[in-house]
């Protein structure tokens, strides 16, 4: 493969992304095209394209082909990282100042996300987030989280979920975590989250 072919569309992106998000499944380009809404033959071509350039793994069983991420090409990871490192400018307007105000959490944090409605429509009625540190960071935490409160730039009510990374790797196969950590927007430190993902999948 040559460096002319090592080029990605908006759409290509999108997949891969969610295929990398999405560590427990796999899926064929007839689920991907549903959940992403594009074209089915566009989304088949697409995964075979992504997977010609290593990003994706092909697997074949009985009529049905499906696609996951190729959690152990370093150059596909490191992409990704790349492309998830970008997130923060992803974030939907209507979220500058809560974005702005997370920020505070960064020294203390190992991982930040945001989670639920708030990223998918205007009309949400409470933020949530994850926030992944060390136990040691609690008094940190909480007085930051006091500061955001005070300061009263955020009119929803903020609801936090607070766990280590040893709390991730032990609740990968919850139904309600996975679908926290598969959806979301990242507010902090993407190379974490793609080393969590990494361990997630095994």
């Amino acid at each position: 493969m040559t460096a002319d072919n090592i080029q990605f569309t908006k759409i290509e992106i999108q997949i891969a992304k969610y295929l990398f998000k999405h560590y427990k499944d796999r899926y064929n380009p007839r689920q991907l095209a549903r959940i992403l809404n594009i074209n089915h033959a566009h989304a088949n071509k697409l995964c075979n394209l992504l997977a010609d350039k290593q990003l994706l793994i092909k697997e074949s069983v009985g009529n049905s082909v499906y696609f996951s991420f190729n959690y152990d090409g370093k150059l596909a990871v490191k992409f990704m990282e790349y492309i998830l490192n970008m997130e923060e400018k992803a974030f939907p307007k209507w979220l500058i100042v809560l974005l702005h105000s997370l920020k505070k959490f960064k020294p203390y944090i190992a991982l930040g996300l945001v989670f639920g409605s708030s990223i998918r429509t205007k009309d949400y009625h409470d933020i949530d987030v994850l926030l992944v540190y060390e136990k040691n960071r609690a008094k940190d935490i909480s007085k930051v989280k006091g500061e955001i409160r005070k300061s009263q730039l955020i009119e929803q009510p903020i609801r936090y979920v607070d766990m280590t990374e040893k709390d991730i790797l032990s609740n990968k196969d919850d139904k309600v975590f996975y679908s926290i950590l598969s959806d979301s927007l990242i507010f902090y430190n993407a190379e974490k989250y793609v080393g969590l993902i990494k361990k997630c999948h095994r």
